[in-house]
């Protein structure tokens, strides 16, 4: 807790230094030359003594409010995406800020999600962060750009706003890779029917890497179904009742993983001796609890939220340029987590 009757003078005695000093240290001020020594001095003082800023002070002479919006598409109401928001809220106080969240609906009309955005422009938000709960091309309400903003697993229509978003095909890639380095031959793909950025790019990875295998990518089975659990299970029964059946599948997203586990048990077939299944996600609540755990990719929902409020920070207090950055969207890599769902095929 701060304290209200400790001033900035009082931490500048403590700490042996000026009072510049100490206001250049904890505003974070990137063009100031104070040694890291100095600075840890600066802040121990200021823990010690119980002081925090003035944060009316702040906002009267920097502009600011020290507030950002988050317009979260679905992603407040779902377990599946919600890292995005635990990893801007860390960042966001780690740096100082508050985070204000509106949810809204990936449906909603852009009417709607313009009049989201306005409550946040009304209450003096310093920047925005857009976030959807999954990857995809997203049409934006013309007063975003109101404020610095950024994007959150989705890219802008018009592409002209920053964005972070996973690394889909790098992701199926490491996916694909792994099956292969288990020595399996015949793999099949589990993908979703969506016309989304994942369905293309996934199925893309999956075909290359084949491919570079020395494989008939391009033959590869493929059964297409919605990316939910009787999704999953539907595509895996059709995949694997043809003759030459795969000894390994690769599934859109956990969920579809887990209709595949269901159409094996029924079809007979023990994973991961008689099939090994990966997925994509990392879908805790499924993944680690499906039994044997299965092996799949991480979506970097808690580092796409803590990178975005980083950077929309740094836009916000002068230290970046986010119109230089949405040439092109940042991708961050989904790694391998690794549990019990692959082995060796028996033939």
């Amino acid at each position: 807790m701060s304290n209200k009757n400790i001033g900035i003078k009082d931490v500048a005695t403590a700490a042996g230094v000026s009072v510049t000093t100490v206001s250049h240290v904890l505003n974070e001020v990137a063009y100031a030359r104070i040694s890291p020594e100095t600075r840890d001095k600066v802040r121990s003082a200021a823990e010690q003594l119980g002081y925090g800023p003035n944060r009316l002070a702040q906002a009267l002479r920097t502009q600011r409010t020290g507030m950002l919006g988050l317009v979260s598409e679905d992603i407040a109401t779902t377990p599946h995406a919600g890292r995005i928001i635990l990893g801007a809220e860390e960042a966001a106080k780690a740096r100082g800020y508050n985070l204000m969240i509106i949810n809204t609906s990936g449906s909603a009309s852009l009417e709607s999600r313009r009049d989201d955005v306005e409550a946040l422009l009304e209450r003096r938000v310093d920047g925005i962060l857009y976030a959807t709960m999954y990857h995809r091309i997203v049409e934006l309400p013309a007063n975003l750009g109101s404020v610095p903003s950024v994007l959150v697993d989705s890219v802008a229509a018009g592409g002209n706003i920053t964005a972070v978003i996973p690394d889909e095909e790098g992701g199926a890639r490491t996916a694909v890779q792994a099956l292969l380095a288990a020595g399996h031959r015949r793999i099949g793909f589990l993908n979703n029917t969506d016309d989304v950025p994942a369905t293309r790019q996934r199925l893309h990875a999956f075909r290359t890497t084949l491919a570079e295998a020395g494989l008939d990518g391009g033959a590869a089975p493929v059964e297409s179904e919605v990316s939910e659990v009787h999704g999953g299970y539907e595509a895996a029964r059709r995949i694997l009742s043809r003759d030459d059946r795969p000894t390994a599948l690769f599934c859109y997203n956990d969920r579809m993983a887990m209709g595949a586990y269901r159409a094996a048990g029924e079809l007979g077939l023990s994973i991961p001796a008689d099939l090994s299944v990966v997925g994509f996600d990392d879908q805790e609540l499924i993944a680690a609890n499906l039994h044997p755990g299965l092996t799949t990719v991480a979506l970097p929902h808690y580092e796409m939220g803590a990178w975005a409020t980083e950077h929309l920070i740094d836009a916000v207090e002068g230290k970046t340029d986010l119109s230089l950055m949405a040439l092109h969207p940042t991708i961050l890599g989904c790694p391998l987590v690794t549990r019990d769902s692959i082995a060796a095929p028996l033939q």
